[in-house]
């Protein structure tokens, strides 16, 4: 018998999921599941480094997204799917990782200037922000994984777990945390309703169990190739943001019909995006409804979070047992 290989990602609690975080990263836990021994968690304490002036949504927020991972094919006989802060043992390796990770690796984080630049509006001069690639190292090293999903982007922060799990077996002479590698995936590029990257603050998102209505009504005003003005103007496919959405929904035939009626005006953007409207509503249809069944069966959704916290729960305990004898704790005098 094979043991398979161990995974492990999150995702920050920001309610219903749009169609950026279906093909960005959803679909690939999907597939994951079925070939790798997976474990999938709500990042909650996470969403606190940018957001803890204002926490109030983290629990409704939290409640969306797990229904949305249902609904769309989660299987908790297949994964484990939990909720970081009801493992505590997350803080606890956090804090004594943090104790052995020099300032500098932060400070160098390519995200860190970024994300300050990108909320601005926010004040992200805190020790939480600084110190997030700590507790992200703690979320992956604690389990164990041999690996963690990412695209390209994200290797820097795979790069720091990897330092961290390798300084912290050095200096303490044991090889309690495997190296975790990354597994990388390609991530399509999918624009929102503007054109602009999808994005809740932009409010150009199309969400995965949005009613029929809704997206039809939305893909009707999606942004097309500029250069399109009359019915009758050639356009350029590779510039319509429409012609990228017919690249993930719609059969080659139908691509490239679409595709070589906009640059010959053989067909005009209407009866372009009725295709794909077509297309998007066939493959969500189901995942709406699998959503309107938890909703009614909310036990369902508790009874699979329950079990996840109670097994990873389990896997923490083991790993902290080696950490906490590594570094000369949880062994105290006043026990014996």
């Amino acid at each position: 018998m094979t043991t398979r290989k161990r995974v492990l990602s999150g995702m920050r609690p920001t309610g219903r999921l749009h169609l950026g975080n279906l093909h960005g990263a959803l679909d690939n836990w999907i597939e994951l599941q079925e070939r790798y021994e997976c474990f999938f968690f709500v990042a909650d304490w996470h969403a606190l480094t940018t957001d803890y002036a204002s926490p109030g949504q983290i629990r409704q927020n939290t409640w969306d997204m797990v229904l949305d991972w249902l609904a769309a094919g989660l299987d908790p006989k297949k994964c484990t799917l939990f909720v970081q802060s009801d493992v505590k043992e997350h803080a606890e390796l956090y804090l004594l990782l943090g104790m052995i990770t020099p300032l500098a690796w932060l400070e160098r984080n390519p995200t860190y200037k970024d994300q300050q630049q990108q909320l601005e509006v926010k004040d992200l001069s805190t020790y939480g922000f600084l110190g997030y690639p700590v507790l992200q190292a703690a979320d992956i090293i604690i389990y164990r994984a041999n690996g963690v999903p990412v695209g390209k982007d994200q290797l820097p922060h795979v790069e720091l777990t990897r330092e961290i799990a390798r300084r912290f077996n050095f200096m303490y002479e044991k090889e309690i945390f495997p190296i975790p590698d990354p597994v990388l995936t390609e991530v399509p590029v999918l624009p929102g309703l503007d054109g602009r990257k999808m994005s809740k603050s932009y409010g150009n998102c199309i969400y995965i169990t949005e009613a029929e209505g809704s997206i039809q009504e939305k893909i009707l005003k999606m942004m097309t190739d500029p250069a399109r003005v009359r019915r009758s103007d050639a356009g350029d496919p590779e510039k319509c943001p429409v012609f990228d959405y017919h690249k993930l929904y719609s059969l080659r035939d139908e691509i490239g019909h679409v595709g070589q009626g906009c640059r010959t005006a053989g067909i005009g953007c209407v009866d372009c995006k009725k295709i794909l409207i077509g297309n998007v509503l066939k493959k969500l249809g189901p995942v709406r409804e699998k959503r309107l069944q938890l909703e009614r069966n909310p036990q369902e959704v508790k009874d699979a979070i329950r079990e996840g916290n109670e097994t990873a729960s389990r896997e923490v305990r083991m790993t902290m047992e080696g950490v906490r004898a590594a570094v000369g704790l949880g062994h105290s005098m006043f026990q014996m």
